[in-house]
């Protein structure tokens, strides 16, 4: 039986570490190319702080690509061995389909704790320091965080808009600032171009104008403002959600299950809703255990469909997949928007998807 246990969990590992390097590179570069590339070529982000995002973005990753690699590792090598007779011939010399599924059960456990940890410490602490690098990048170099032709809201007391944005060289072009008042019409600058001077430290950035005029209030009646030509204009501009970078808030996704908790505990002593913090818990937990339910149903499904061919597995797998995360989706909408309890709303996808691979279990068991 520890030949077999062995051979089981060999023809396992192989394709789920393949599995799991193609679909971490795919989710990774494929899926984020086309920011990354707008980062480095048009706005001029250095290679080191994209790295940086490259290296933060991959625990979030793995965090969804360790339960699909299972879930195709498992249909590839037990499809294989199905197709080839192996299970038949195993299960004639007397030995139980359930006996020869327990190896790849305790594997399934063990995967799954480890994601329950995994989540809890690097996927939280990746996630922060992925929207910390971000805001670094926002500090250094302030238009490559800005768009152009978009209103932008990032800085205390003034609206920007601006209509052309040279991210490698820091230039603006043909610049609309707007400065809302209490009690009065709203201030308005234009310029012609502009340039942003930075000061990290102090989480402010001074903006320089050329060739522009200006909306001053007029001294004898503050609520009425005369317009005021320039060839060189100085502001300064609080960036707020830079003032301090070790203080950028946390988002739920940010936390650990202990931060999470305190934080509930938090609200709830203020009287607070906290059901998505308590959804966001039971969504780490769930995503984690839904490696061992893949594995249960996966196996399962390998057998009773008894083909090896890599392309059909997958698309089995793309199946599976196709249901469950559209249906986790949905509970955690559920969930949020006090429907049903969020200890039952987020572990609904793993309960039917383990109710059904019981039952093929005990299908494949009964033949």
């Amino acid at each position: 039986m520890k030949i077999l246990r062995n051979y089981f969990l060999r023809e396992f590992t192989a394709p789920l570490f393949l599995s799991l390097g193609v679909l971490s590179f795919v989710m990774v570069l494929v899926g984020n190319l086309r920011r990354i590339a707008d980062l480095v070529i048009n706005r001029g982000v250095d290679i080191l702080s994209v790295g940086k995002l490259f290296l933060f973005m991959m625990p979030y990753i793995v965090t969804y690509a360790l339960p699909i690699s299972v879930l195709v590792a498992v249909l590839m090598a037990l499809g294989r061995l199905s197709s080839d007779n192996e299970i038949i011939a195993i299960r004639a010399s007397g030995i139980h389909f359930f006996s020869l599924l327990m190896p790849l059960m305790v594997l399934g456990i063990i995967l799954s704790l480890f994601l329950v940890i995994f989540n809890d410490r690097a996927a939280s602490y990746a996630h922060y320091a992925y929207r910390k690098t971000l805001t670094e990048i926002g500090i250094r170099r302030p238009a490559a965080a800005f768009e152009e032709g978009v209103f932008i809201n990032s800085f205390q007391d003034y609206i920007l808009f601006i209509y052309h944005v040279d991210q490698k060289k820091n230039k603006l072009g043909n610049i609309r600032i707007y400065q809302p008042q209490e009690d009065g019409p709203t201030r308005t600058i234009i310029a012609r171009s502009g340039e942003f001077i930075t000061d990290p430290d102090k989480g402010t950035v001074k903006l320089k104008l050329m060739d522009g005029s200006s909306d001053e209030p007029d001294p004898n009646n503050p609520l009425n403002f005369y317009k005021l030509n320039f060839k060189t204009y100085f502001m300064n501009l609080n960036l707020s959600r830079a003032k301090d970078i070790n203080k950028l808030g946390k988002k739920p996704k940010d936390m650990s299950l202990r931060e999470l908790k305190d934080e509930i505990d938090k609200l709830n002593s203020e009287g607070i809703d906290a059901t998505p913090l308590l959804t966001e818990i039971n969504e780490k937990m769930a995503l984690a255990f839904s490696t061992l339910v893949f594995i249960l149903l996966g196996s399962s499904l390998a057998v009773i469909t008894r083909r090896r061919e890599k392309s059909i597995n997958i698309g089995l797998a793309v199946l599976v997949i196709g249901i469950y995360y559209p249906l986790f989706i949905g509970c955690e909408a559920l969930a949020i928007e006090g429907v049903l309890p969020a200890t039952v709303a987020m572990w609904i996808p793993n309960a039917l998807f383990a109710l059904i691979g019981i039952l093929l279990t005990l299908k494949v068991c009964a033949y």
